[in-house]
């Protein structure tokens, strides 16, 4: 039986959206709101498209790092992913993949690695696409629906007000988290 998989140094951070200004300020787009704070702090300047995806690099703690947005729709991203760690040479292992969760108070932030997919569609389609689950994520809470609102409905839901400020700051929080991984290894971030 092979030894369970560990997670490595982060080569690859990933956030995962839909593309489109219409999906920009929604709870589903967490992901791309973190990496583009972690980007605009590194001073990106560039963006390319690479295999589905807009890539960007940045140098953190003498290596060379890479930001991905994949610019399919969410229930699609590992199909772009899959191909940026494979021209990257990149092991699922060193990929940080950031998403929305329901199952998560709205403003927590938890690293873990592996695991189940609770139901997250983006998560499903990465774990498909690797053929393993043995990556690591940086879960951002969104909380549950009020009421009886449908989970598609809430985190679609375009935000505006207090809800848009606190997502700006979960998105600042998360980007922080993703520093400190980036700079002193995930083990020491990851919630049982």
């Amino acid at each position: 039986m092979p030894a369970p998989a560990k997670p490595q140094q982060i080569m690859l951070v990933c956030g995962l959206g839909n593309p489109g200004d219409e999906y920009e300020h929604t709870r589903h787009n967490i992901g791309f709101a973190t990496v583009d704070v972690i980007a605009a702090r590194e001073g990106v300047r560039y963006w390319k498209s690479e295999g589905g995806a807009a890539t960007a690099t940045i140098v953190r703690g003498g290596r060379t790092v890479l930001l991905a947005k994949p610019q399919a729709y969410m229930n699609t991203s590992g199909g772009p992913l899959s191909k940026v760690m494979r021209a990257h040479k990149l092991a699922p292992q060193q990929v940080l993949v950031i998403h929305d969760e329901v199952d998560l108070p709205q403003g927590q932030v938890r690293a873990k690695f592996g695991g189940g997919l609770n139901g997250h569609n983006g998560l499903r389609s990465i774990a498909d696409k690797l053929g393993t689950r043995d990556f690591c994520r940086l879960r951002c809470g969104i909380g549950r629906p009020p009421g009886k609102m449908q989970v598609a409905d809430y985190v679609l839901r375009t935000l505006k007000g207090n809800f848009l400020q606190d997502f700006e700051l979960e998105a600042q929080d998360a980007a922080d988290l993703v520093e400190a991984i980036l700079d002193k290894g995930i083990e020491g971030f990851l919630a049982e």
